[in-house]
């Protein structure tokens, strides 16, 4: 595999093409954080994989600083409220919420960011509901802004989302999840996500895709990840595609 990759980087060197003209691609690998055998497999993929815990998980600052220690960007999860009619009903730990006034979305923010170490930014967890509120997005947003060097990256589990809109009225680098690798478990699903990801970065230069630590979506990207470069593409951290 090594030896295709630098076959694929020399091929680039004599056609005269760059990184700089290669389709990005930055993939996050969500929900770390309460499984640490897959969390830790999910750790070791190859290249520059962004990863993104649950605050108050039991596993997230082993696993965090495992990540950080093997070069990998790390991200808060943040729980956002859902819309009850995505099924989800019991709210998780941190999670943000309409009822929630400015000071208590504070304290949530600064104690969810401290439960995490290396934090660069931050990603929506869920938030169907929470996310097509200007309101508490603005005060969401504030917070962000007001902790240097934090980005956003909206994981758009809604068409209505206003995140990113506010994010960058309120000064915040931010970007959104372009595909889900895994909205469901199964192997085929997984690697039509996988190709549809490729279309798109073709397509628009750059995508954002969010997988999670599911045996079969790991399997996969084991097995394609070191296949990207001689495919033309470039796998990015997702820091570098925020605006």
């Amino acid at each position: 595999m090594v030896r295709r990759g630098l076959l694929a980087t020399l091929i680039l060197f004599l056609s005269g093409a760059s990184f700089a003209d290669a389709p990005r691609i930055a993939i996050i690998i969500d929900d770390l954080g309460y499984h640490l055998a897959n969390g830790k497999r999910a750790i070791r993929l190859p290249g520059p994989i962004t990863f993104s815990f649950l605050p108050g998980s039991p596993c997230a600052r082993l696993l965090a600083d495992d990540a950080h220690e093997h070069g990998k960007d790390v991200l808060l999860h943040l729980p956002l409220q859902a819309h009850s009619s995505d099924g989800w009903h019991e709210p998780e730990p941190s999670e943000i919420g309409l009822d929630m006034s400015r000071e208590a979305l504070s304290a949530v923010v600064e104690a969810a960011l401290q439960s995490v170490p290396h934090v660069i930014g931050v990603n929506s967890h869920r938030g169907s509901l929470l996310t097509r509120h200007p309101g508490h997005m603005q005060w969401l947003m504030e917070e962000i802004r007001d902790r240097e060097g934090l980005f956003f990256i909206d994981s758009y589990t809604h068409h209505e989302s206003v995140a990113l809109q506010i994010a960058h009225e309120t000064g915040v680098s931010a970007t959104k999840r372009d595909v889900f690798l895994d909205p469901d478990r199964s192997s085929e699903t997984v690697a039509r996500e996988f190709e549809r990801m490729k279309t798109l970065a073709r397509q628009r230069g750059q995508v954002v895709a969010i997988g999670h630590p599911y045996p079969n979506t790991l399997e996969l990207l084991e097995r394609e990840l070191p296949l990207l470069l001689e495919e033309g593409f470039e796998l990015v951290n997702v820091s570098e595609l925020v605006q």
